[in-house]
């Protein structure tokens, strides 16, 4: 005999298991002690810590009372975590749990997006829910209503959901005790997935074979995005479609389903490739500067490499620049020993303005610059940082771990000769101009790479893993078992083909598991026109920069080498020139 409980009657659970007790049934004594632990927590328990965890919005706000206590009777708020496709590939199911409120079938909703805030409503929109079912394994069942603290299945929302989203009734009305407050809800942050390497780091160019069916393609990108949550798209300038996975395998099955479930329609696709980063490992070697087109303001900066460790802190979410400004200066100052005026100098981070792995900041000095004229144009240069930072000066790919700071501004008395479209390119050129003076360099994403095989097939691992330019950065063995477990660190660009290796190599005694794990810097100098690239013969590691930035140039319809005075003003030049006769 098995006894299920249902999750939503949690409440009477114990009322039952003891019924069933008293009536002698050998089972019922064990679940008892075993399983009544388990379901005796009030989905208002788990509610609230996910509520903590996830919202985005203030924890002493109405909206989030109610969700924490997955009260009914409060307007409807759930949180859709997966797309689930029907069978025919061209509808998807919302699954997500119910924080408050009820919702019923024809009931209409509206749908916040990842990017919704309450001061910015345009990743918004209406809906109807056609269906509201609860999952049951393979199969679902359809029902009239579902309360607080389920998770459930929303038919006929999905055409306005990328990945995740936060469901709530349209006449939501106030979640206060008065009829006129304003209810100020927001959104659930958007999922992260830390254990998977948190990031999509191959890339594959995708084309439909008749070029007339390039529109089925591209809808059928735009499903496999919902259906995938790691998957990610994108439209080169050249005008290609790339394709963002996690690894070989990943790739294998969003293709599959891209020809045979979301668009039936036959597909080219050109060898796979990795996402780089664009970084500096040295302070920039003058102060650059560039001019508005206008010739009225002139922006000047430098770049240098980020302390270590801090990228990842501000990747991870772990700094806010909504902190007040001796919470973010003691942050600052403890961890990374920044002296105070550096530390509560921060203007933004990029490319991303809560996730972004730069900083810019303001160094510039009261008595040499008009700081009120200035602060008028931060959200200028802001913008011009973050786009220089979403696309670096060597190949457009982002930019990683990097500082800018400002240290001089010369800006026009009149605010129609300092608007957005004179200071955001000249800011975006001499962000790129800094980062190419402080010595630039590549880096390229490294897998972390767990193998599991017998003590005896260990050494023939190592020279699969040196022919790739990787290592063994530990092996031990398993206790209680004849095998070893080996970790070693892989670059993606040259983990193609390696699980076959692997089987090969051990007759298939070894078991691999891989995950992006960290960036590490392409060795050699991507910006050396001396390097001679030969075609078909591997390049050695020094040259290794110089052939990735060619390569991915070329790919991208770019020219063939970095162009600087496409960055530098004629007086940059002009002063590169003179340290270079310098030097000489």
């Amino acid at each position: 005999m098995y006894v299920f409980v249902s999750a939503a009657s949690t409440c009477s659970a114990d009322a039952r298991v003891e019924e069933a007790h008293n009536k002698s049934h050998p089972f019922c004594h064990f679940f008892c002690l075993t399983f009544n632990p388990i379901i005796s927590p009030s989905p208002a328990a788990a509610s609230k810590g996910k509520v903590a965890r996830c919202y985005t919005g203030p924890l002493d706000s109405a909206p989030a009372k109610a969700m924490a206590k997955c009260d009914p009777r409060a307007p409807f708020v759930m949180h859709c975590v997966k797309l689930y496709a029907a069978t025919d590939g061209q509808s998807f199911s919302a699954f997500g749990r119910i924080y408050s409120g009820v919702i019923k079938p024809g009931d209409r909703v509206k749908v916040l997006g990842e990017a919704f805030s309450p001061d910015d409503d345009e990743d918004m929109a209406l809906a109807t829910v056609s269906a509201v079912s609860i999952p049951r394994g393979r199969r679902r069942t359809d029902v009239s209503m579902a309360r607080a603290g389920n998770w459930v299945m929303l038919d006929g929302i999905d055409a306005n959901i990328a990945k995740t989203a936060t469901i709530v009734s349209a006449d939501s009305g106030s979640f206060g005790d008065s009829p006129d407050e304003e209810d100020g809800i927001q959104i659930f942050a958007p999922l992260k997935f830390p254990q998977a390497g948190g990031e999509a780091v191959m890339k594959l160019a995708v084309e439909p074979l008749n070029p007339s069916e390039l529109p089925k393609m591209v809808e059928g990108l735009r499903r496999v995005t919902k259906s995938y949550p790691m998957a990610r798209t994108r439209v080169e300038e050249s005008g290609e479609h790339v394709l963002f996975g996690t690894g070989e395998l990943y790739l294998d099955c969003v293709m599959h389903d891209l020809r045979h479930v979301f668009s039936d329609i036959e597909v080219k696709i050109a060898d796979p490739v990795v996402a780089f980063r664009e970084t500096v490992v040295e302070t920039s070697s003058l102060k650059c500067f560039a001019e508005t087109a206008n010739k009225r303001n002139k922006l000047t900066m430098i770049a240098e490499p980020l302390d270590d460790g801090l990228a990842e802190q501000l990747e991870a979410g772990k700094v806010n620049l909504n902190w007040d400004k001796k919470k973010l200066g003691r942050f600052f100052q403890t961890k990374y020993e920044w002296d105070l005026l550096s530390s509560r100098s921060v203007w933004a981070f990029g490319s991303s303005p809560t996730h972004g792995t730069n900083i810019l900041m303001d160094d510039t000095l009261p008595s040499e610059v008009d700081k009120s004229t200035l602060n008028m144009c931060k959200s200028s240069i802001v913008q011009g940082f973050q786009w220089a930072t979403r696309e670096g000066p060597l190949c457009e790919e982002p930019v990683r771990a990097t500082k800018l700071k400002i240290l001089d501004a010369v800006l026009a008395d009149k605010p129609i000769h300092r608007g957005g479209g004179q200071v955001i390119p000249t800011a975006r050129k001499t962000v790129h101009s800094s980062l190419l003076t402080a010595t630039p360099r590549l880096m390229e994403p490294v897998y972390r790479v767990q193998m599991q095989c017998p003590g005896d097939v260990v050494d023939a691992i190592q020279p699969v893993l040196a022919k790739r330019r990787g290592h063994i950065v530990q092996d031990k063995p398993i206790p209680g078992s004849p095998l070893y477990s080996v970790k070693a660190f892989l670059p993606v660009i040259d983990s193609f083909g390696f699980e076959t290796d692997i089987r090969t190599f051990t007759q298939g005694q070894a078991m691999v598991y891989s995950v992006f794990d960290h960036w590490a810097v392409v060795p050699g100098d991507p910006m050396d026109r001396s390097i001679v690239l030969h075609p078909l013969e591997p390049s050695p590691p020094q040259h290794l920069a110089r052939e990735f930035l060619v390569k991915t140039r070329r790919r991208k319809g770019l020219s063939e080498d970095v162009t600087i005075t496409k960055f530098f003003d004629q007086a940059m030049r002009d002063q590169l020139a003179e340290d270079a006769m310098q030097d000489f």
